[in-house]
């Protein structure tokens, strides 16, 4: 548990301080809530761009610290806000941190997220164990974007936690900052409505789901879509006389690159190319050629270490459409997910497969429908450029995955989308229902200035209504929140350490057949059948507990416990390999007439990399 919000804390406050230096250094003069996920491109650009040096992430470690410790003196006594943004943020890191841990609450232990719903998360600790330990992988040869990988590398050689408390750190610091983030939307809504608004689009229903089954790389994908929508809103209101006012979005667009390679840049040049449409559409005033070419600039300088990576990774096998088919899915998951109301733990299930009937789900989705019908025409007419721009990209992308690509593809197209959607809702609702929104006052910071001010406010809108937008905001509120909260209650935990060693004896037992043997508390509070069967996949594995079986069934081969080499399971086994914590024995004489295994799981597991 220490470990873990240890790592939280550390990419929270490394986050801020390194985001708000930047956006600082743009000439924005007080506090900015895009701070959290330019800090976030930035940490994982910085940690990837360090961790292969000599030192094995040690590099990593110390240069983050030193360019935090830079970031903090450089704010110190320039930072305007940090007060107010301070009263402001505090509840909703608060909601989002007890929403993010409820997981670890309801299975009551830590450990490795999403096991025995997705087991993406073995060969992600396997490239980052071997890239902690300076060895190549399958993910590093095939350019697999790794800065999330390398960030957790840092934070297990800069606090010495492991990396599985690593990884938990990292997720549940982005659903931390994702809430966060949204705050940049609804600045001037009283708190409670505020923090409302901004937990359930930073943490939609599908991003909790994919927070359940340990999928970090979509989450932060996710993130980094709706802030740069918000940093194109930005910078033509707030930042609007700044020269370097596009250099935030394109930092952001450099995570973009380091967490999920050219496919991330998709959702975001496509929101680019719209909004800047729009803009010259509606008549306004051109894009100054300076501020956009400075900011392609930093861009281009920032990516082009992984140019070659990128062009490697094109040919991964999530963008074979014979590849991962369904992945970890059921079928085709429904887009009306994105709206938000999904009253089930399991994103996978369809309609009437949970508790809940059939018709929850539909009554949900026809309100989400709605609302988002009115949440387009009202952004339109509130000249809401870029977040259009942003909700017509995803749904293009969304389109062009289930045309082309797979249930799996799609599938993240959805939750990706997934927090513009909930935006595209909540705007128009905070416009109905508050006065500063009505007087024309959204996204005009209360706290900040730039020394451009602010220009290219909307259109007030109409004085009537106020009582069943508010009526209606709450309502989605309430509804999307529950079933975001769902969601988080269902996901599994697995083992709180890892060790490459299991996935190493796959080479030496071959299609077996295997007998492992784990510990009760691994197989009956861990997750431990799926964790086990995932990491010694491609052959037949048998999986019971120690001390159940007598002798080895009939028909092993091999043998798997963790312990010492000097204290066989049973007699008549040799010590075929040793990768603490883990012994491989092998049978040397047959036991014959025994009956099969007492299984807990036996499982022909499809080997693949992760996706």
């Amino acid at each position: 548990m220490i470990g873990t919000y240890a790592a939280v804390v550390a990419v929270c406050v490394a986050t801020l301080a390194l985001g708000q230096a930047a956006v600082g250094l743009c000439g924005v003069r007080g506090w900015s809530w895009l701070s959290p996920p330019v800090g976030l491109a930035l940490l994982c650009a910085i940690c990837w761009g360090t961790v292969r040096l000599p030192g094995d992430g040690v590099v990593s470690a110390v240069v983050v610290l030193v360019l935090v410790a830079a970031a903090i003196v450089f704010l110190w006594g320039r930072l305007r806000g940090g007060a107010e943004a301070l009263r402001e943020g505090w509840p909703v890191a608060l909601a989002a941190l007890v929403a993010a841990s409820l997981p670890f609450l309801v299975e009551g232990h830590f450990g490795i997220l999403g096991t025995s719903f997705n087991p993406d998360m073995s060969q992600h600790l396997l490239a980052t164990d071997r890239l902690a330990a300076g060895h190549g992988s399958q993910l590093l040869n095939q350019g697999y974007p790794l800065g999330p990988h390398a960030v957790v590398v840092a934070l297990d050689k800069g606090l010495g936690i492991g990396l599985v408390q690593g990884f938990g750190g990292l997720t549940v610091a982005v659903a931390v900052l994702a809430p966060l983030t949204a705050l940049a939307a609804f600045r001037d809504l009283p708190w409670l409505p505020r923090s409302g608004a901004a937990l359930v689009v930073g943490l939609a229903y599908l991003v909790a789901s994919y927070f359940a089954q340990g999928a970090f790389k979509e989450t932060i994908e996710a993130l980094f879509v709706l802030a740069f929508a918000l940093a194109l809103r930005e910078a033509g209101r707030a930042w609007g006389g700044l020269s370097l006012r596009f250099v935030p979005a394109a930092l952001i667009a450099i995570g973009a690159v380091y967490v999920y390679s050219f496919p991330g840049l998709l959702w975001l040049g496509g929101t680019a190319v719209l909004w800047l449409g729009a803009e010259f559409a509606l008549g306004r005033r051109p894009v100054e050629w300076r501020p956009a070419g400075l900011a392609v600039l930093g861009f281009l300088v920032g990516v082009a270490p992984e140019i070659g990576r990128m062009v490697d990774f094109q040919s991964f096998e999530t963008f074979d459409p014979n590849g991962p088919g369904l992945g970890n899915l059921f079928g085709q998951i429904s887009p009306f997910e994105a709206l938000g109301i999904w009253p089930s733990g399991d994103f996978r299930l369809a309609p009437g497969d949970g508790a809940v009937p059939a018709a929850g789900y539909y009554l949900g989705a026809a309100f989400g429908v709605v609302l988002l019908a009115y949440g387009v025409w009202s952004c339109w007419r509130r000249r809401e450029t870029a977040v259009l721009a942003a909700l017509v990209t995803c749904a293009v992308a969304y389109a062009a995955a289930r045309a082309g690509g797979t249930p799996y593809t799609a599938a993240k197209a959805i939750e990706i989308a997934a927090p513009i959607v909930a935006l595209t809702i909540l705007l128009p609702l905070a416009y109905r229902s508050f006065p500063a929104y009505r007087e024309g006052n959204i996204g005009t910071p209360t706290f900040s200035s730039s020394e451009g001010g602010e220009t290219g406010a909307p259109p007030a809108s109409p004085q009537g209504g106020w009582g069943l937008g508010m009526a209606a905001s709450a309502a989605f509120v309430l509804a999307a929140g529950v079933c975001s909260l769902l969601a988080f209650a269902n996901a599994p935990v697995g083992p709180s350490s890892y060790s490459p060693a299991l996935t190493g004896f796959r080479e030496d037992v071959g299609e077996g057949p295997t007998l492992v043997l784990a510990s009760h508390q691994l197989l009956a509070d861990e997750q431990g059948t799926p964790y086990i069967s995932w990491e010694m996949r491609g052959g037949r594995v048998c999986i019971a507990a120690e001390g159940d079986p007598d002798d080895p069934p009939d028909g092993v081969r091999y043998v798997v416990t963790e312990g010492s080499r000097r204290d066989p399971p049973f007699p008549g086994l040799e010590v075929a390999r040793v990768a603490k914590p883990y012994v491989l024995w092998e049978v040397t004489r047959p036991i014959p007439g025994k009956a099969p295994c007492p299984l807990i799981a036996v499982r022909q597991a499809r080997q693949g990399p992760a996706r």
